[in-house]
């Protein structure tokens, strides 16, 4: 792993195995390439939203059972479309620190590729159940008739809202947070991204009828954002509490601090790695591939639900028994 490369990354204590040693060094060529065409990080990850976005349209009409090798190439090519999606989301961060292109902007924009991909994604799924759910009514004993049809499409559509609402929405909103914690007092607050609220809130109100219009809009999107990481961690909020007025900033906690915080957060940031894209989109691929789609919805909501809940659960348990000892 060569210097100019470990410049590129967060910490190489965030990423997994699979995004250190092979999404990684596969992005940071691209980085060089868009760095070379003097391609601004932003675009990249609006391309990022597009490509994700329009597998949907594969990701609709994908059935191996149902259409044979068609159907099957329709999955392939949703996969890879959404697996390069992912790569170009890993190359805007590494160019941005590459080039030294860094903007508030591109930090929300990061933050809602993958809303941007799975919204459309989950509805063309819920469209594939309705064409083809032969399977499933076999497995369940159920007749198939047009109302069973509408009906049990009605169910897995409110199962996609549920699993979009906890799982991309829920669990990767923590992920991102608890990453760029660890972050933080791993590298101090020029190492990380970490966000507040209140802040976000100043920065909106600052803005004026000529602050364009879309940026206003992300900026109000992730100031709700934000709430949400800062509501699901009451005992980390009060661990920031005590910190800043213990010793009056951030900054100037003592180095001693970080490196207990960092000793407790490593094990967690292990597990909470499953909580983001990798692990996530291989159960996706594997329930796509398998022609059943739909149950990747429960999986979200159920077994990803779980993890998130435990990963939230060890992070809190530590940051109290920091809190109480300050």
């Amino acid at each position: 792993m060569n210097e100019e490369f470990k410049k590129t990354l967060k910490s190489s204590e965030t990423e997994d195995w699979l995004d250190l040693h092979v999404v990684r060094p596969f992005c940071y060529y691209w980085a060089l390439l868009f760095a070379r065409l003097d391609i601004h990080p932003n675009t990249v990850t609006i391309l990022s939203m597009i490509i994700g976005a329009a597998s949907a349209i594969f990701y609709g009409c994908a059935s191996f059972y149902y259409n044979g090798m068609e159907g099957l190439m329709f999955n392939i090519i949703a996969i890879l479309m959404l697996c390069l999606a992912d790569i170009f989301d890993c190359t805007d961060g590494q160019l941005a620190r590459m080039t030294g292109k860094k903007s508030r902007l591109g930090r929300i924009l990061d933050g809602a590729a993958g809303f941007t991909w799975f919204i459309p994604i989950y509805h063309a799924m819920t469209y594939r159940f309705y064409l083809h759910h032969e399977l499933e009514f076999q497995w369940l004993g159920i007749a198939d008739t047009p109302e069973n049809v509408l009906i049990a499409t009605a169910i897995v559509y409110a199962l996609g809202i549920a699993s979009g609402f906890m799982g991309i929405a829920g669990q990767q909103r923590l992920a991102d947070y608890y990453i760029q914690v660890h972050l933080f007092f791993l590298k101090g607050e020029k190492g990380s991204e970490l966000d507040n609220s209140k802040y976000q809130q100043e920065i909106y109100d600052q803005m004026t009828s000529e602050t364009p219009w879309y940026e206003r809009s992300f900026q109000k999107s992730y100031i709700d954002y934000t709430k949400k990481q800062e509501a699901s961690t009451p005992q980390f909020q009060r661990l920031l509490a005590k910190l800043r007025s213990k010793f009056g900033s951030l900054d100037a906690i003592p180095q001693q601090i970080r490196d207990e915080f960092r000793a407790n957060s490593l094990p967690v940031i292990k597990w909470n790695g499953l909580l983001t894209f990798n692990f996530r989109s291989a159960w996706l691929f594997l329930f796509c591939l398998l022609d059943v789609p739909a149950v990747y919805f429960v999986w979200e909501i159920v077994g990803m639900g779980l993890l998130y809940l435990y990963v939230n659960h060890r992070h809190e348990a530590f940051c109290r028994k920091m809190a109480d000892k300050l």
